[in-house]
């Protein structure tokens, strides 16, 4: 289960990583593609058999079950073009020399391959030879996907319900297990059990003797218990969790999870210290799952990796995820923005992210599913919505419709961002009659909600010079926190060279520390959550704030004990660090007293 590199390039916003695989899988980089838009996923398609003269044959959404079948082709046309560019430098032509040698400068200098390879080299130079261990020991990275499990809206046809298996989730998974693809579905956004339940019914995603899997499962988790809880119903199942993927509730792009107050640091601690046990409980499980339903039992005890991802910036950080924590490999999403050649980013949203401080990057309240979102101050899509607001247009007409999930006023769901649902809430909102300022709050969260299902893949249109009459040409975007301290376009080969300490892209010399960063962010949310229920709070809110108020506080304490007993890391940094923590505990303090 070993990797090329020690990073990996997420799932970033809809378009940004649609076609990323292609562009790093065969310099054994993974990267993963969102399975959100298959109506996108058509348009590239297209593209691509054009560019690469390979017949295209249209997937009409009359066809039945379209969506699964736009997702299987598009998975395999990407499969198809990465392998065919990695077979040609594999062969160590002259004409590719350059592909190989790029392909051996990104990997990093502990890389026993990187070695290997300067050795054989080195001694002398047999074109036959080289080229032999080529074929043997390279690799490409993985084209993984990923769905957002509770993105699982109901379909009609002719104005019947559809069954189950056609809600949007459903069809992506069905979509990815039906492709040629040997890879991960990245699961985020919470348990689905009928979704899990549905993965059942494909046997890509079973161990076999070896242990090995065709289709493996990467779960993405904020903390330990989600993980055994996950890990063990899908384990019952006879399905194996490949990979637990960490990712900080704040310090990330996207949507933001926020949990209860529970740091980074000390979830992966928790991790480290259980991850033997894990594996154990749920080899167990796994093999009553198999032998419930008859099936073959791997030879030996199935492993997992587990990785981590949100805030990480500095190849000092990097690395001591890896060597403290047993960390397998680190998720690099939003320096990646600024890296054209590997993620489709429009240059006006290029030129925004560059020039995005702290105050720029902000939590809002934008997505129709209702959980906070990263966003940037003007972005296009913004400055569209609120043109159409002034001209007395709000909300969206909703082209796409893939989280209209909201029954609150219909039968049929339809997106908090459309003009439907805004029109009827706004009108149910002028019959309350409230006092002013509270009127304009709640028009505000009204109104604030945006089409994000389609200008998170809008970049990517514009980037190909593609038509953008259905979707319009205003562009969302997603990054984390972290983007305020990067601030130029990059190359692959500078950013590679960035998160392993060969150069330095960061010009800024007051970047805090990645867990600094997220204990920061997490007490501004909770000054956020008190702001909200002060007015009136319940004992039930109260004695929530008040756990989340203590396990900021054990948090803090773990990284004291934390930078206190490491030595050799963060020497430079380690001042302020403390200074932070203590600055912490006093914020924590007061919010205590406040609530």
């Amino acid at each position: 289960m070993s990797r090329t590199h020690t990073f990996h390039i997420p799932v970033m916003g809809i378009g940004y990583t649609i076609d990323t695989p292609l562009k790093v899988s065969p310099l054994g980089i993974d990267s993963v593609i969102s399975l959100v838009d298959d109506i996108l996923l058509e348009k590239l398609r297209k593209m691509y058999c054009n560019n690469f003269d390979i017949p295209f044959e249209e997937i009409s959404d009359k066809a039945n079950d379209f969506r699964a079948k736009r997702i299987t082709s598009y998975l395999n046309l990407i499969q198809i073009l990465a392998e065919k560019k990695f077979e040609e430098f594999k062969n160590a032509t002259s004409e590719k020399a350059q592909e190989l040698i790029d392909y051996f400068n990104l990997l990093p200098d502990s890389s026993t391959l990187k070695q290997e390879f300067k050795n054989l080299t080195d001694k002398h130079f047999n074109l036959d030879e080289i080229r032999n261990w080529i074929k043997s020991n390279l690799s490409m990275g993985s084209i993984d996907v990923n769905i957002m499990t509770k993105v699982d809206k109901d379909n009609y046809f002719k104005g019947e319900k559809l069954p189950v298996e056609y809600n949007d989730a459903h069809a992506a998974l069905r979509g990815f297990a039906n492709s040629d693809l040997h890879s991960s579905i990245v699961l985020s956004a919470g348990m689905n059990p009928r979704l899990y339940n549905y993965m059942e019914n494909f046997e890509d995603f079973y161990p076999n003797e070896n242990g090995e899997i065709k289709k493996k499962i990467v779960l993405k988790v904020s903390d330990y218990r989600s993980a055994l809880i996950q890990g063990k119903y899908l384990a019952k199942k006879g399905l194996w969790v490949s990979e637990y993927r960490i990712e900080s509730g704040l310090n990330c792009g996207g949507h933001a999870f926020a949990s209860e107050g529970f740091l980074l640091g000390p979830v992966l601690a928790e991790f480290k210290e259980k991850r033997e046990k894990l594996c154990q409980l749920a080899n167990e499980v796994l093999a009553q799952g198999l032998s419930n339903k008859n099936r073959i039992q791997p030879n030996e005890k199935v492993q997992f990796i587990i990785t981590a991802q949100g805030g990480v910036g500095t190849a000092e950080e990097h690395q001591f995820l890896i060597d403290h924590y047993q960390i397998d490999s680190v998720g690099w999403g939003t320096p990646f923005m600024l890296v054209p050649e590997v993620v489709n980013i429009d240059n006006t949203t290029l030129d925004l992210l560059k020039g995005a401080k702290e105050d720029d990057l902000y939590l809002s309240g934008i997505s129709p599913l209702g959980v906070p979102f990263n966003s940037l101050r003007g972005n296009t899509k913004d400055i569209e919505k609120l043109k159409l607001a002034a001209e007395g247009k709000l909300g969206s007409y909703c082209p796409k419709k893939f989280v209209s999930l909201n029954t609150e006023f219909t039968e049929k769901g339809i997106c908090t961002a459309s003009s439907q649902y805004q029109r009827i809430k706004l009108k149910e909102l002028d019959k309350e009659a409230l006092p002013l300022n509270e009127h304009k709050t709640k028009y505000d969260a009204i109104v604030e909600k945006s089409c994000i299902c389609v200008g998170l893949g809008t970049s990517a249109l514009l980037v190909n010079e593609l038509d953008t009459k259905v979707e319009s040409e205003g562009v969302s975007v997603c990054p984390g926190p972290n983007m305020a301290y990067f601030s130029k376009k990059m190359s692959l080969k500078e950013m590679v060279d960035h998160i392993y300490g060969r150069a330095n892209m960061i010009s800024r010399t007051d970047r805090p520390n990645m867990f600094i960063k997220e204990l920061n962010l997490y007490i501004d949310f909770l000054k956020t959550k008190i702001d909200k229920t002060k007015s009136s709070m319940t004992n039930r809110e109260k004695n929530g704030l008040l756990a989340f108020v203590e396990n900021l506080k054990t948090g803090i304490n773990y990284y004291e004990t934390l930078f206190n007993e490491v030595k050799d890391r963060f020497e430079d940094t380690k001042n302020n660090i403390f200074s932070e923590l203590q600055a912490g505990r006093k914020d924590l303090n007061l919010l205590y007293l406040k609530i």
